[in-house]
């Protein structure tokens, strides 16, 4: 298969690298900046991009691919700190940028750009979008300079001969507008790839991969009836039939009437073989007086896996446990893909414990969100389901902040159901990545009937992205908000006060815990 090697420094930007190649039709994985020589021979990459990262050439210490990407004969690309890799690597210098440059920067063609900016060379001066502290003072030997900047020199430069490329700016970020384009160029037009990678052919590789490690094993699939979980499961089926078994667990952190329609919707209109487990009590036991966030997290987690090995003892012998972990998952949740830092553990990945009867299948973990409603889509999954917006694993749990309890739940719930009502009657449920109330573990003062009241206040979220991995607060017109905080003071008992958040991510996160 035609693949791009992404090896990754640490950068937040290093899985739009990938986002933007698999757009262009040709698979890429990211590994660790540090992947050794012989996994990197294993890969057979058609070419390798070097990611941005945090650190300084300048450094010690500082992380360095093996050399062997440079004597492989296949298409080099390094943004940013890559860039700089190559140039300290290959016997370039390396320096303290003269102005640090963060932000909105003009490139300068020089030239007629080379093979790398050919295509877009004719605008001569091109916005690109900067993040750096060091730049290059003197590229390497048989290095020409394509384009530069007023604070950067040489800020794109190329070995033509050999195929090595060095960006100093981020073609990656949605602030380069031209930068899909150039990845895109790169992947097909140098790397010499089809752009053949497509859900059709994902979905024959990941039946293969499927067969091949379950074998003749039986399969306990966790559904909690979100896009993810579901589509894992119709994976499941088409690829292994009758050895899967789906268990749909009421944990009591669902929304308003949800666990009823998830389950109808699963068993009649997807005809999926299902096990419904009532655990709505073990769950908030469980998370009796917990407050922080993690914990929560990890409780769930491990109380879920609890319920599967359970539920797979009654049922015989069952081998594997499969979940529908994304990238973005993988991603927040430990730095498994170079030297990113960890934002938060998500119940699939990071609440397990240390050791499990049952061995992992997560044949999405290496898919963003949009990619699987894509795959969705191809099994045949109806639309009104795909389109629905994404639930967290932990359910209510991370969205009342604080300590769990049933009262507190039905508040959120009502809350929420309120949310959901006016978002859909505005016709914003498909423009939004997700809206939602919140409930804070914080009281107030307000008067209803001229009385005194001394009560909860919710948040309302509402959120627009593409993937989960950004996203930019929704500015909600004023009267669907004015609907939505009258109807849920007026509804929702022990409520007097809502507030709506306008944070972006980053810095927050889109879920509050």
């Amino acid at each position: 298969m035609e693949r791009i090697l992404i090896l990754d420094f640490g950068s937040q930007y290093t899985q739009l690298i990938a986002r933007r190649i698999r757009e262009a039709h040709v698979y890429c994985e990211i590994h660790p900046g540090t992947m050794p020589a012989d996994e990197i021979q294993r890969f057979a990459p058609k070419g390798i991009v070097l990611s941005g990262g945090p650190a300084s050439v300048l450094e010690p210490d500082a992380p360095r691919p093996d050399p062997i990407v440079f004597s492989l004969g296949v298409p080099v690309l390094g943004i940013c700190y890559g860039m700089q890799l190559i140039t300290a690597m290959l016997g370039g210098t390396v320096g303290p940028a003269h102005a640090r440059e963060y932000g909105r920067a003009q490139l300068e063609v020089v030239g007629d750009g080379g093979r790398l900016l050919a295509p877009f060379a004719a605008q001569r001066r091109l916005d690109v979008w900067m993040s750096h502290g060091d730049r290059i003072e003197r590229p390497p030997a048989g290095f020409t300079t394509l384009a530069r900047t007023e604070n950067a020199p040489h800020a794109v430069i190329a070995d033509e001969t050999r195929g090595i490329y060095g960006l100093q700016f981020h073609p990656e970020v949605v602030h380069t507008p031209w930068g899909a384009a150039l990845l895109t160029h790169f992947a097909r037009a140098i790397c010499g790839c089809g752009g053949t990678w497509t859900m059709a052919s994902f979905v024959e590789e990941a039946t293969r991969r499927i067969r091949a490690q379950v074998g003749a094993g039986r399969v306990i699939c966790a559904l909690s009836g979100g896009v993810d979980s579901t589509v894992t499961a119709v994976l499941l089926h088409r690829a292994i039939g009758e050895q899967l078994v789906c268990v749909f667990v009421d944990n009591g952190l669902l929304r308003l009437g949800e666990a009823e329609e998830v389950r109808r919707t699963l068993k009649e209109e997807l005809g999926l073989p299902l096990v419904f487990v009532d655990a709505k009590a073990r769950f908030l036991r469980a998370l009796s007086g917990i407050t922080d966030p993690e914990q929560k997290r990890k409780t769930i987690g491990r109380v879920f896996v609890e319920v599967f090995e359970e539920e797979a003892a009654k049922l015989g012998r069952v081998d594997f446990l499969a979940q529908g972990t994304l990238y973005p998952d993988v991603i927040e949740s430990m730095p498994v893909k170079g030297k990113s830092h960890t934002i938060k553990s998500h119940h699939n990945v990071g609440g397990l414990p240390e050791r499990m009867r049952l061995k992992l299948v997560e044949p999405l973990r290496e898919l963003f969100k949009d990619e699987v409603r894509e795959l969705g889509r191809e099994l045949g999954i109806p639309e009104s389901f795909i389109a629905r917006q994404p639930f967290p694993g932990p359910g209510l749990a991370v969205r009342c902040v604080g300590e769990i309890t049933e009262e507190k739940l039905a508040v959120l719930r009502a809350a929420d159901a309120v949310v959901q009502e006016e978002i859909r009657a505005a016709g914003l449920d498909t423009r939004l990545w997700q809206a939602f109330a919140v409930l804070l573990p914080v009281k107030s003062v307000g008067v209803m009937g001229d009385r005194r009241t001394y009560a909860w206040c919710i948040a309302v979220r509402a959120v627009e992205s593409q993937d989960g991995m950004t996203a930019d607060f929704a500015k909600l017109p004023y009267d669907v908000l004015a609907r939505i905080a009258t109807r849920i003071v007026n509804e929702v008992p022990k409520v007097n006060r809502v507030v709506y958040d306008i944070t972006s991510k980053p810095p927050g996160t889109i879920e509050w815990e």
